[in-house]
């Protein structure tokens, strides 16, 4: 079973249907001794880093998050959920993340390098390229994935980037050290390319995908 982390801010109805569709079996809460008889844990998230986090620190479930980790959970953060992941972020002022995986939430400059501006957030459908393998990518394509987000991850641990998008800048896509894992686009509203790697994070938990 999969723990679904409700912390106020996830689209929590889009990834729980689709772990239906994936007949698999989930839980929805807020609370940590319910999450701890779970095999694995997906963190959503829409909204802001710092009021994210906020929440995150005042419930505990920060401290419980971290604490899973360590004691081999998996842990899948979708869009917001990947982004505070990392160290820290820039948006509304500098706010430290779960610190999980190193790297800065910054926002896009909407600014080329020669000048020209474009639309910030970057919004609709991009193609994943792939970086390095991993267990989360098995029989997946690089095919287009839908992203919503005005911040991305500015990292220079290039071992954590899996698989990167082009939005003027270079985007980690989706993001993975140990048993963490995240992906900056939406797996529930990507079509079969979003499915099969919920359902490689699903065999992933059960035990099914090497990490």
């Amino acid at each position: 079973m999969i723990g679904i982390i409700d912390y106020g801010m996830g689209n929590l109805y889009s990834v729980s249907k689709a772990l239906e569709r994936l007949n698999y079996e989930y839980v929805i809460s807020s609370d940590p001794q319910q999450l701890k008889q779970t095999k694995g844990l997906i963190l959503p998230g829409v909204g802001s880093f710092r009021d994210a986090m906020h929440i995150l620190n005042e419930t505990g479930l920060a401290s419980f998050i971290r604490a899973a980790v360590r004691e081999g959970m998996p842990l899948f953060g979708i869009c917001l959920g990947m982004q505070l992941l990392f160290e820290e972020s820039e948006e509304n002022g500098l706010t430290e993340g779960l610190q999980l995986l190193k790297g800065r939430v910054v926002r896009f400059p909407g600014v080329t390098a020669n000048g020209e501006t474009y639309k910030v957030p970057h919004m609709g459908w991009n193609r994943l390229q792939f970086r390095h393998p991993s267990p989360l990518l098995t029989n997946v394509e690089e095919g287009y994935v839908y992203f919503v987000h005005s911040y991305y991850v500015d990292t220079d641990d290039d071992s954590v980037v899996l698989a990167s998008s082009t939005y003027d800048v270079d985007v980690p896509a989706v993001v993975g050290k140990g048993h963490v894992f995240g992906t900056q686009f939406h797996p529930e509203k990507s079509s079969e390319i979003g499915m099969k790697i919920l359902k490689n994070y699903a065999s992933i938990v059960e035990g099914e995908g090497k990490v």
